[in-house]
C-alpha cells in the first residue's frame, strides 16, 4: 500500500486528517464539555418565569354580579385596556367582588405595570360607584404559585385519624 503526499488543496478539513490523534483528543474533549455542560442544565417541571401578573380585586358588599360587572368591572377593564404592554385581561365579578387579572409582556418591568396599573385605577375612580366602601386593591401575583395537583385521601373502613396518619 503506497501513502500517497497531501495535496496542497485539502480545504479544512486536511488538518484533521493529517492528525488524526489531535482529532481525537478534540472529539473526546468536546463530548465531555457536552456531558457536564447537560448535567448541569438546571430541569424543573415549572421554570422560575417572573410573569409580570397584577391582580385588581374590588369589594362591594351587597352587590349582585350584575351590578358588579356592569358599574366596577366594565369600567375599570376600560382603563386597564388602554395600558401599553398589556398581553391578557381576563376577569370574574360575583355577589359583592370583581377579580380582575392582567397579564403583561415579559419585557414590561414589573414596577412599570404596577405604575400603569395604579394610574388606570385613579383615572376609573370617578365612574366607579360613590358609595363603593375602598377603592381597587392591586397585588403582583404569580401564576405558577398555585400547586399544580391537590390530593385527598378519604376510606369507608377507617376512620380518618388513621387515615391522616
Amino acid at each position: 500500500m503506497q501513502v500517497l503526499p497531501p495535496s496542497s488543496t485539502g480545504g479544512p478539513s486536511r488538518l484533521f486528517i493529517m492528525r488524526p490523534v489531535a482529532t481525537t483528543l478534540l472529539m473526546v474533549a468536546i463530548l465531555l464539555a457536552g456531558i457536564i455542560g447537560y448535567r448541569a442544565l438546571p430541569v424543573s417541571a415549572l421554570p422560575e418565569v417572573d410573569y409580570p401578573t397584577i391582580q385588581v380585586v374590588t369589594l362591594y358588599p351587597g352587590a349582585s354580579p350584575d351590578v358588579m360587572t356592569s358599574a366596577v368591572t366594565a369600567p375599570l377593564e376600560r382603563q386597564f385596556g388602554q395600558m401599553s404592554g398589556l398581553k391578557q385581561m381576563s376577569s370574574q365579578s360575583s355577589g359583592g367582588a370583581s377579580v380582575i387579572t392582567l397579564q403583561f409582556q415579559l419585557t414590561l418591568p414589573l414596577d412599570v405595570a404596577e405604575q400603569e396599573v395604579q394610574a388606570a385605577i385613579n383615572a376609573a375612580t370617578n365612574l366607579l360607584p360613590s358609595d363603593l366602601p375602598n377603592p381597587p386593591v392591586y397585588s403582583k401575583v404569580n401564576p405558577a404559585d398555585p400547586p399544580i395537583m391537590t390530593l385527598a385521601v378519604t376510606s369507608t373502613a377507617m376512620p380518618m385519624t388513621q387515615v391522616e396518619d
